[in-house]
């Protein structure tokens, strides 16, 4: 049977499968080498055994052959794929963030990660169907979206962990920021600069936005502030951030902070007040949370909150590790201490100076 076609010395000839490149195998590397398979197998792995010299001549020839261990059938002879499956939305510069830093983590303790986005055509039900097609051995669901029964229900075909996201009842392992606590040291900020009318972009349903929520009312109260509270509508995306600055412009007085659910709507709230010329932060300050890495950026420098992604990853790996290898079986949540960064959109209100 005919399975290729190449070209040789400017002809074209047909090559049959007994004429394709074999890729090297380990029996290919010790026959060079002349040593047995098993001594090939000791000085790839690393194993104490072979003297120096037939170390290197191990290497040398598995080298110059191209050789490469076939990792997939290593593993499938082992039972485990050590794949660990991630799902993010893809529009989220955050969870951008975060995955980077579990690749990191999963690559200092031997495993690899497929990733699933959440698209707009593209539901987050469908992007864990994919990893667990793909024989992952344990998911970090990015801020998932999914009620927490339906987390238990998948918890008990493989060990999950809920990453950002707080889920009631600890079905499922949560590592997550003290979301309250990172709007606490917003406030905390804006009030020791001399902010009275600090005004909260909220961020919608559910868990997260209800914690954040909470801890601006809380600090604002903290402060002796409670004459002005005050909390807008609006979400998680630079859209929402757009419609809460329209609210924001209308109010009479004019807040001189405003304090945003997440950086991407920080964004969307600093775009409108760029147009329509109010000075930020001269005239009022702007807060976001999540330490995106755009808001970094020297033409944005946004003050905002870390959730520390490098102690979060680190603590989402630690769980699946210990589920996987260690035999723990109870969920549990870890609570990292966010971190507030002050940049250049906040300083004094108007007068304060």
């Amino acid at each position: 049977m005919i399975r290729n076609v190449v070209s040789r010395a400017g002809e074209v000839v047909a090559l049959t499968a007994d004429e394709q490149p074999r890729r090297p195998r380990l029996d290919d590397v010790a026959a060079g080498a002349g040593v047995s398979p098993a001594t090939v197998s000791l000085v790839l792995r690393g194993v104490a055994g072979p003297s120096a010299a037939t170390r290197e001549r191990v290497l040398e020839t598995a080298s110059r052959l191209g050789y490469r261990p076939d990792r997939a059938a290593s593993l499938l002879a082992s039972r485990r794929s050590r794949l660990i499956g991630v799902v993010m939305d893809i529009a989220n510069p955050f969870h951008a963030q975060l995955v980077e830093d579990v690749q990191e983590a999963a690559d200092r303790r031997g495993y690899d990660l497929v990733l699933s986005a959440v698209t707009r055509g593209r539901d987050e039900r469908r992007a864990v169907e994919t990893l667990l097609d793909s024989r992952c051995e344990a998911l970090v669901l990015i801020g998932p979206q999914a009620p927490a029964e339906h987390l238990a229900a998948l918890d008990r075909q493989l060990p999950v962990v809920a990453l950002g996201r707080p889920v009631p009842s600890a079905v499922v392992d949560v590592v997550r920021a003290a979301d309250d606590e990172g709007v606490v040291l917003a406030v905390d900020h804006l009030a020791a600069l001399g902010h009275r009318r600090i005004t909260y972009v909220d961020g919608g349903g559910g868990t997260m936005p209800a914690l954040r929520r909470r801890g601006y009312q809380r600090a604002m109260r903290v402060h002796g502030l409670d004459d002005q509270v005050r909390v807008i509508t609006g979400g998680n995306t630079e859209e929402s951030g757009v419609r809460a600055a329209r609210v924001v412009l209308d109010a009479d007085p004019l807040p001189t902070a405003v304090l945003a659910f997440n950086d991407r709507a920080a964004m969307g709230l600093l775009d409108v007040l760029v147009r329509e010329h109010v000075d930020v932060p001269g005239t009022m300050s702007v807060v976001g949370y999540d330490d995106s890495p755009f808001s970094r950026l020297a033409h944005v420098d946004l003050t905002t909150v870390s959730q520390n992604t490098p102690e979060l990853t680190e603590h989402a790996m630690a769980a699946v590790v210990e589920r996987l290898d260690g035999g723990r079986t109870e969920p549990r949540e870890v609570v990292v201490r966010p971190q507030l960064k002050v940049r250049g959109t906040t300083a004094p209100p108007p007068g304060r100076g």
